[in-house]
């Protein structure tokens, strides 16, 4: 049969001019069939704590920053601010800058000292940005200077302080 001049292929298994009927179709190959899957499989892993539902997290902790960002931040300056939240279960908070603009974020993995932050805490801390873009910023090396006053404050191991 032609179409615009050119010729239909015949069939896989067929001649032009065969009336033979094609052959039967073959099951693929699959590893199961060829024995690969007799023996149990047993897989490798790494003793890792992001199994169940804990996804990483994106942000940079101390450990996860490079080298080039922790030595930035370390030469940057010094602000101060005050702790507007921080959860300890969740590992995070927030600084209210003391000469105003946007809160900057607070990783757990940032704060020097035995106390953990709560609201009202005097902070200072240094700056360093969120990448991949880089357009947030974070806040590093927070010393906590003045604690709220009439809250109770933990340490990391537990105790709780009357301030």
């Amino acid at each position: 049969m032609c179409v615009l001049g050119r010729r239909r292929r015949p069939a896989p298994g067929r001649s032009a001019m065969s009336s033979e009927p094609p052959p039967p179709p073959q099951p693929p190959t699959h590893q199961a069939s060829v024995g690969l899957l007799d023996t149990p499989r047993t897989r490798e892993r790494s003793p890792s704590p992001l199994r169940g539902n804990v996804v990483p997290s994106p942000l940079p902790t101390r450990r996860t920053r490079t080298f080039s960002a922790t030595v930035r931040a370390s030469q940057g300056p010094v602000y101060k601010g005050v702790c507007k939240c921080f959860c300890r279960s969740k590992g995070h908070g927030f600084i209210t800058p003391a000469d105003g603009g946007p809160d900057i974020f607070l990783h757990i993995s940032d704060v020097e000292g035995e106390y953990v932050p709560v609201e009202g805490d005097e902070v200072t801390y240094k700056m360093c940005s969120i990448p991949p873009k880089n357009e947030k910023l974070q806040a590093v090396e927070v010393v906590i200077t003045h604690l709220a006053p009439g809250t109770k404050h933990e340490t990391w191991s537990g105790h709780v302080v009357s301030s």
